[in-house]
């Protein structure tokens, strides 16, 4: 299965909306580093409504540390620095959606370092970002898509 990857999150609602996406989809949910939040915080559990029960959540100090257990070659890197669009891209079926943070996205080093591997959504250029959870929701629907949807969503 597609997993996805929040990497020092710092917004309550925007990781609770991403783990209601993962609770839908049948998407385990990674969150890696340091939260901007506790995750018993009240909005990030409203955000999630009663879904939290219905969503792998793993906790991870670091990328290197996902890389090691799952292999880099699986993960794609979401950055409004990357020059490939996220629909030109073939995603294996387990692969990992990483985010960066809402302040800063992912390290520019992270991006330098997997450039075959990071992938944008197109926007205006005089504009910063969407919103995290709606990238989520972009990225992990188009990488279910190129699956037919793994038969979870009909």
């Amino acid at each position: 299965m597609i997993s996805i990857v929040l990497v020092e999150p710092e917004i309550p609602a925007n990781t609770g909306n991403i783990s209601r996406t993962c609770a839908c989809t049948g998407m385990p949910l990674f969150l890696v580093g340091k939260l901007g939040f506790e995750i018993s915080e009240s909005r990030v559990k409203r955000a999630g409504l009663d879904y939290w029960d219905k969503v792998q959540i793993t906790r991870a100090d670091t990328l290197e540390e996902l890389w090691e257990k799952y292999g880099k070659e699986k993960f794609f890197y979401f950055s409004t620095k990357a020059d490939k669009l996220y629909t030109e891209v073939d995603y294996p079926e387990d692969a990992f959606l990483v985010f960066g943070k809402e302040t800063k996205g992912l390290p520019e080093s992270v991006i330098e370092a997997n450039l075959e591997r990071a992938v944008r959504i197109p926007m205006r250029e005089e504009l910063r970002c969407l919103n995290l959870s709606n990238s989520v929701a972009i990225g992990a629907y188009e990488a279910l898509r190129r699956h037919d949807f793994f038969d979870i969503l009909r």
